[in-house]
Parts: structure tokens; sequence; C-alpha cells
């Protein structure tokens, strides 16, 4: 077990880091509550050039201010008032590329979890970013948070994905991005299942 560095999420290629943040685990603690999982699915957001990303052609609010942050900082943000998304905020300070955590593996505090998540162990039971958060117990507190903090961090456990379980495929519910909703931006390996 090894946390990744700072330095892992200042990488330049923010598609490059989105396919290799599979098999990385994404944990948490929460109210003194370790949770964690494996990463099974990924976005990369490439910033200001991407019309599916918040930040695209330089867009700057409130909420997406984090984006702009030096790489190594969480960025979450509520979808439909309901769902709170996690993001990986990647890059240099200043360039707003962000990876969403779309799915995991819960390995560890599982019985935190499925109490989070008010559901049992089945099927896709953490495919979906609003379900991750969920089942981390993430939510707009942790925005802006430092990866390499005690609050939320990732780990790599030594677990190698083989290249012929990696899927990738265009982005999902970025119709409005119109030719870039159908970049080949997501990841996902079927490797795990309940």
């Amino acid at each position: 077990m090894q946390r990744l560095k700072a330095s892992y999420y200042l990488n330049t290629d923010v598609v490059f880091l989105a396919k290799d943040l599979l098999g990385k685990t994404l944990c948490t603690r929460i109210n003194n509550t370790l949770t964690g999982g494996i990463i099974t699915e990924t976005e990369a957001y490439a910033g200001v050039n991407d019309k599916a990303s918040h930040a695209y052609n330089g867009r700057r609010t409130n909420r997406t201010e984090t984006m702009y942050s030096k790489g190594g900082v969480s960025y979450v943000y509520l979808c439909y008032g309901i769902h709170h998304l996690f993001n990986i905020v990647t890059h240099a300070k200043d360039i707003p590329h962000a990876i969403l955590i779309r799915a995991i593996y819960p390995t560890v505090g599982i019985e935190e979890i499925v109490q989070r998540r008010g559901v049992k162990l089945s099927k896709n039971f953490c495919v979906g970013p609003g379900k991750v958060s969920q089942a981390l117990g993430i939510n707009l507190l942790h925005n802006n948070l430092s990866l390499t903090g005690k609050e939320i961090w990732l780990q790599d456990d030594g677990i190698k994905i083989n290249p012929n379980d990696i899927h990738v495929g265009p982005r999902i519910g970025v119709d409005y991005a119109g030719e870039d909703a159908k970049l080949p931006y997501r990841f996902w390996t079927t490797n795990y299942d309940f």
C-alpha cells in the first residue's frame, strides 16, 4: 500500500491519468470511519478546450474555481440537486483538468458503505458517480481538499489491470458537448463485481 504522491496529480495528460487510475484505491476517513474501494470507472475532462468540461472556454464560477487549483485536490459538486460527484483535479494551477470517479469496487469498511448506501450488496452497488460519493461519505464539505491529506486519498495497492480488460468509450450524459461528447475519455473495467 502506497499513497499516491502529490506529483502524481500534476501529470499533464488527463486522459492517461483517467486510465491509469483504474485499479487504484480511493479511500476516505470521515467521522473517524475508514472506507475505500478499487476504482473501476473514470472519465477525463480536459479543461478549457473540452466542451463537456465545467471549465470549457475558461468559465470560472464559484463552483468551478476549484478546477483551477494545482492538481491534487478534490472537486465535488452537486448534480441535479441530489448527487454529489467526486472528481480529482489534475495538471498545474490554472489548467482545469479533472477526472470524474464513476465507479468503485468496495474493499474497506464495507459494513459502513452498505449502511450509507441503504441497500444490500449487489451488482452495480457502487457503479455510478453518485453512488461512489454516497458510499464513501463524500459531500460538498469535501470540495477542494488535498488528496494527500487525512480525509480523502488515493493509494496504489499493487493491483494491475490487464490492458485487455480495460474498455474505452465516450463519456455518459454529456450530449450537450456536441462532437466532444464522442471523445473516448471514459475508461472502465469489469474485472470486479459481486
